[in-house]
């Protein structure tokens, strides 16, 4: 039987993903998935930069703007939500296009990675999110550094939530979850897919990034989180740790002024592209399309990314 088609288009924040994404949609009849762990959540439209309606040109998307910043997402919700519009776009005979920059969300769909594994008894995951509240996440993080030092690496340390998960698993079964990501990552896609990482000079890239986050300060990324601070979302939700909302709570709580916070958010979206690229570095058979190379014009671009697809 013939796998299904599948286009990803991904890279690092700002290189410009989303434009692109939606020329492509129209030149080959596909729809668009976000690959955005905060696209996701509804009245977080600035600080993530979410695609308007209007800019959407008549292209459908798909898990954008639909979740309660109240509630967990993650990489497994990630993946049967993906997998199920995959095959409803399918069925109307268009292409499904995965676009974002979450390389592990991308990764858990084109190669079905299986999650099932630990996914039935909390009572170790609370256990550990109550370790966390006592003695902070530097402990549980130490611990991993010991059991598991391969996602130690990638894992940022007070991302408590993955340092829980990768703990929780290597106790549960007794082997490093790292080595589990890597056998599942080498498995064979179960679809026909092109891979496409747009990417560009690092100093195009960053100074792209510069511009965005005054872009959203202008826009009123301050109004956006004193909202959000008033929905009493609690500082451990998911939504809560997004780029550029943390920062800014910081500011809103009063930990330091606002000229530290947009610092603090241009350095931390810089590092966040580095880590990007990084992953996806990592990653087979991909097509690097370097914007730089083209001039930054997105007709050669779109014209080379056709070619490779083979339309």
């Amino acid at each position: 039987m013939d796998k299904q088609k599948l286009i990803v288009l991904t890279g690092p924040t700002a290189v410009g993903k989303s434009k692109l994404s939606i020329e492509l949609a129209k030149q080959i009849g596909g729809e668009i998935i976000s690959a955005d762990s905060m696209q996701v959540y509804k009245f977080m439209d600035i600080g993530t930069d979410k695609i308007s309606p209007e800019k959407m040109g008549g292209v459908k998307h798909h898990l954008i703007d639909f979740l309660d910043p109240h509630e967990d997402f993650n990489v497994f919700t990630f993946q049967k939500l993906a997998k199920q519009a995959i095959i409803e776009i399918a069925s109307r005979g268009n292409v499904p296009i995965i676009v974002g920059g979450t390389g592990f969300y991308i990764q858990a769909v084109l190669k079905d990675i299986d999650f099932t594994e630990t996914d039935e008894d909390m009572t170790l995951r609370h256990e550990l999110e109550e370790r966390v509240k006592k003695e902070g996440p530097v402990a549980i993080y130490e611990e991993l550094m010991k059991v598991d030092p391969e996602s130690a690496k990638i894992i940022h340390a007070n991302n408590s939530k993955r340092v829980i998960r990768a703990l929780e698993y290597y106790k549960k079964t007794g082997r490093p979850i790292s080595e589990h990501n890597l056998e599942q990552s080498q498995k064979d896609s179960i679809y026909d897919f092109t891979y496409f990482v747009l990417t560009d000079k690092r100093e195009t890239l960053y100074s792209r990034i510069e511009k965005r986050v005054d872009q959203m300060i202008e826009d009123g990324l301050e109004e956006e989180c004193k909202k959000l601070l008033a929905m009493n979302i609690p500082k451990t939700a998911t939504s809560m740790q997004g780029l550029g909302y943390r920062e800014m709570i910081g500011y809103l709580n009063g930990e330091y002024d606002l000229e530290r916070a947009i610092y603090l958010i241009k350095r931390n979206t810089r590092h966040f592209a580095k880590r990007q690229l990084t992953w996806f570095k990592r990653e087979n058979d991909v097509n690097w399309i370097d914007k730089d190379a083209f001039d930054h014009n997105d007709e050669l671009i779109m014209k080379e990314m056709l070619r490779i697809y083979g339309k």
